[in-house]
């Protein structure tokens, strides 16, 4: 999905799985605590990050979160830098979305996999501040009875679906409110599939996710809109073991990369949010 890595920005760009916010320790106590030697990771000299597989485009490329390519890949070698670490002290290993903020100890040092920062999920794990604004969208096929909708009203008489645990499905629910009950999926390829079969009118997912389930899912896929901004702006955070040591260095990091353009310049070069109007 080059094509969709390259698509350019208008403004900073926003996207989905549930609730808002940044969070960790705001500054990390004494002026080299987060020198490489001194962070306490799983392995000396490895930063191990957990993601999802497949991971998805536009967050991460041909499913290889190694390679440095997609929004969440590009973000976490860029963190990494500022940590000490090397591209090659990079380990990725495989955590399933709902399992990376599940209570109890974890094998990653981070999990970066579109997990938006919530008080309920701060009760089990810790997150870094927050690497990217969200919003959610509904997506469709051209020519489905919501394909023209202006408004979230339009919805109302839609059969939607969206992925289990996440945000998306969140504002389905509480947002969008329809009349029948929302459809509930373990991935969003089996929702995409469902759309694909007419068993569902529409889609609820975050906006870069629903660029690339248009573009390169779907036959005729369309953007129906995005759902209104909620009055707190939700955010994807770095998943760290509760109470992890690594949590205030980590978000200095982060806020270190949108300090200095990074996180801009990197949403610029794989996210977007033009063409994908407003809900009203």
């Amino acid at each position: 999905m080059a094509g969709l890595a390259v698509l350019a920005v208008i403004g900073l760009g926003a996207c989905a799985p549930e609730d808002n916010n940044s969070s960790g320790p705001s500054t990390p106590s004494g002026a080299d605590a987060c020198a490489k030697d001194k962070l306490a990771v799983k392995t000396p000299g490895t930063l191990t990050v957990g993601t999802d597989k497949p991971a998805y485009e536009p967050w991460f490329s041909n499913n290889d979160p190694s390679n440095g390519k997609g929004y969440e890949s590009a973000v976490t070698y860029a963190l990494a830098k500022k940590l000490g670490f090397d591209k090659g002290e990079v380990k990725w290993q495989t955590v399933q979305f709902n399992t990376a903020f599940a209570p109890g100890p974890k094998a990653f040092d981070l999990d970066v996999n579109q997990v938006s920062i919530s008080d309920e999920r701060r009760k089990a794990v810790d997150f870094s501040s927050g690497y990217y604004d969200v919003r959610q969208t509904v997506i469709t096929t051209a020519g489905s009875k919501i394909a023209n909708a202006k408004s979230v009203a339009d919805l109302a008489d839609a059969k939607l679906g969206a992925q289990v645990g996440t945000t998306s499905y969140t504002e389905l629910r509480d947002v969008v409110k329809p009349k029948q009950t929302p459809a509930v999926f373990d991935s969003n390829d089996l929702a995409v599939q469902a759309l694909k079969n007419k068993q569902l009118d529409g889609i609820v997912v975050d906006l870069p996710t629903a660029f690339y389930m248009t573009a390169a899912q779907l036959d005729n896929g369309k953007i129906v809109g995005q759902l209104p901004a909620g009055a707190k702006a939700e955010q994807f955070g770095y998943v760290l073991e509760k109470n992890s040591k690594l949590t205030a260095c980590v978000t200095q990091a982060v806020d270190a990369l949108k300090a200095d353009g990074t996180l801009a310049n990197l949403q610029k070069q794989y996210l977007t949010e033009s063409g994908a109007p407003e809900l009203s």
